[in-house]
């Protein structure tokens, strides 16, 4: 059976990203936030039919681009965002042969779980 994914992670290889991975997350949910209270503030000009333009639509437009960018640097690892607010992600990986995700959360100090590949969150077990 084809693999569905072009890189499978070690568990080391993982554990290597973690700190990259938990830089990424954090500027993610910055700008996201950001994102939301200019959406915010747009909200309501928009829906009364006003031209908006300038700083606010500049910045929102600028936040989105630059959170493209690191949604990018996760796809092109292979890397799977399963909830960003949790920081709960999935990495590629063979067990036996068999593939599966190696499971790991933001305020996990490792990565000590793995589950398979349809089974979610909820099918966690622990690696050792």
């Amino acid at each position: 059976m084809p693999h569905r994914f072009r890189h499978h992670y070690t568990r080391e290889e993982a554990r290597a990203l973690l700190p990259q991975v938990r830089r990424w997350l954090e500027e993610l949910l910055q700008d996201r936030h950001e994102a939301e209270k200019l959406d915010r503030r747009l909200e309501a000009p928009l829906a009364a039919g006003q031209d908006m333009g300038g700083t606010m639509v500049n910045r929102s437009v600028s936040l989105l681009a630059k959170m493209r960018g690191v949604f990018l640097e996760f796809h092109r690892r292979d890397i799977q965002i399963k909830d960003l607010e949790r920081g709960l992600l999935d990495f590629p990986a063979l067990i036996n042969g068999r593939e599966v995700f190696l499971c790991w959360e933001k305020d996990e100090d490792d990565i000590e779980y793995w589950h398979d590949i349809d089974a979610g969150f909820a099918g966690r077990e622990p690696l050792d």
